[in-house]
């Protein structure tokens, strides 16, 4: 069933309190502030990379996700080490980021139109939004107007979670970000974009530890796929069969125990989630519907606003 223009208005208006105030942000924010192509401009240069390489709309969206739950959506992520302060960008868990060229040249182009109005965290999020429309995904609207943070310490990354991770602790580390279940394991489903390294995964092979067997909950055939494609840390697996196309394929493969971390098989072997991982992998308009409310969500998560932020004139720099 496909989403019917009324009814993803509707959904945009009930995430986001109407054309009002979210958190103090706004969807017309950019047209108050006398800047109106901004949204244009993001969707412009994104759609050009990713023309070019589509396997960077995955980039993009883990990009997003690895800001918002670190500090929150403050473009903490892209700010560039300093002899005196190793930043997020540098700790093992975001080295295999990728895409922030993107919003280098993103904001090099806005700077030029509107000096000093359109923040970095409002780039990343547009783009990761972007970044979902261009690989299939649903449209939806977000509210504008964070303000990029002044704090970006490689310890904090310590909230984010590791792909060893199971379900309930999944759905307690989501908890504390204010996620329902559902919504965590929507926001999984971000994995039907993109590629796992072999590090985040070998520790399900035998092949790699001899004082374990294959992980049980990993299918017999798919392992030894694995195992053959697992040559070192950086080799990559997709996660599913459609990589650079965002549906619901990654929840069949949950269904088919074929899931590539622990983390994202676990929603399917634990029953509290098990239910929902079906319901996405029946029904893709759920999962889209889903998906964009709790995107929507996780963007909102620990906005800076006024003089808790500011606007960086270049992204890897605080001014």
């Amino acid at each position: 069933m496909e989403m019917g223009k009324y009814e993803l208005f509707m959904v945009i208006l009930i995430v986001s309190g109407g054309y009002g105030f979210v958190d103090g942000l706004r969807m017309d924010y950019y047209f108050m502030m006398n800047c109106p192509f901004a949204d244009g401009i993001v969707k412009n240069i994104v759609n050009r990379h990713l023309q070019a390489d589509p396997t960077l709309a995955a980039a993009l969206v883990r990009m997003h996700f690895h800001d918002c739950f670190v500090q929150g959506c403050d473009a903490s992520v892209l700010i560039d080490s300093t002899k005196d302060n190793t930043a997020e960008k540098d700790s093992p868990a975001n080295l295999s980021l990728r895409g922030y060229e993107i919003i280098d040249e993103v904001k090099e182009q806005l700077e030029i139109q509107c000096p000093g109005v359109v923040s970095c965290a409002d780039i990343l999020a547009l783009a990761a939004r972007d970044a979902v429309f261009f690989a299939g995904g649903p449209v939806y609207d977000i509210p504008k107007g964070r303000k990029d943070g002044t704090r970006s310490r490689i310890e904090d990354t310590i909230n984010l979670p590791p792909p060893t991770l199971n379900s309930s602790e999944l759905i307690r580390l989501f908890g504390q970000r204010g996620f329902t279940a559902q919504e965590m394991v929507a926001l999984s489903g971000a994995h039907t974009l993109g590629v796992a390294r072999c590090s985040s995964f070998k520790h399900r092979l035998s092949n790699f530890d001899s004082t374990h067997d294959v992980d049980p909950t990993l299918d017999a055939q798919f392992a030894k796929t694995l195992s053959k494609r697992c040559t070192s840390d950086k080799s990559e697996q997709a996660f599913d069969t459609t990589k650079d196309t965002f549906d619901n394929d990654y929840y069949n493969a949950l269904q088919r125990n074929t899931g590539v971390l622990f983390s994202d098989q676990t929603l399917y072997n634990n029953p509290r989630t098990r239910g929902i991982v079906n319901a996405y992998a029946f029904n893709q308009a759920m999962f889209f519907l889903d998906f964009q409310q709790a995107m929507l969500k996780m963007g909102l998560l620990d906005v800076k606003e006024g003089s808790k932020g500011e606007v960086r004139a270049n992204c890897r720099i605080i001014n």
